[in-house]
């Protein structure tokens, strides 16, 4: 049997606490739990997360950079996506994500990307329900209590810890630069925010 090749050692995986989940499950994230620690906090299982990066950035990659649009309510989600957007050339919304943003052509937020990528899809539900009603993709981060209904590509992982998204929007950013080829000579530190 061939063992496994992963993107980056699993244990800088389990050092940037990727598979640490919650104490809540839904039915939709079972799939990706590997299991269920005394304390009940269930782990993702990383070598799905690892899998998951590399579907998600072909996928990505398909789309023309300034087409994709990031979203993050989250704040140790804001320095990662500023990070991978001036890298791959992505739109971005960080914050306060304004309601009507992929709807209301009349407002001066207004924005029509080929493809939503969110952050967290409870917290940045709003731009998750507009994107799905006008019928553009949606990649998201998902935890293990997420609802994944409107979500065409789950990215299971830690979508709340500083170091866990540093590395995950690091690594999605250096595959998708790899695929076309643009220079990457970052570190996951520069994709990290301050605490």
């Amino acid at each position: 049997m061939i063992e496994y090749e992963y993107l980056i050692s699993p244990d800088d995986y389990l050092a940037a606490g990727v598979h640490i989940g919650t104490q809540i499950k839904t039915h939709d994230m079972m799939k990706f739990i590997y299991k269920v620690r005394q304390d009940g906090l269930y782990i993702l299982d990383i070598r799905k997360l690892d899998e998951r990066i590399r579907i998600a950035a072909k996928f990505l990659s398909r789309y023309e950079p300034s087409k994709i649009l990031l979203v993050a309510a989250r704040q140790y989600a804001f320095k990662p996506i500023q990070m991978f957007s001036k890298v791959i050339g992505t739109d971005y919304v960080i914050g306060r994500f304004i309601p009507g943003t992929l709807s209301n052509p009349a407002l001066k937020e207004y924005k029509e990307p080929d493809l939503v990528f969110v952050n967290d899809p409870t917290i940045d539900k709003q731009a998750v329900n507009e994107a799905t009603k006008i019928g553009i993709p949606v990649v998201a981060l998902c935890d293990t209590n997420n609802s994944t209904s409107d979500i065409d590509l789950v990215i299971p992982t830690n979508n709340k810890g500083r170091k866990a998204l540093a590395l995950v929007y690091w690594l999605i950013a250096r595959e998708v630069a790899k695929i076309k080829s643009l220079e990457f000579n970052y570190s996951v530190e520069e994709f990290e925010a301050e605490i």
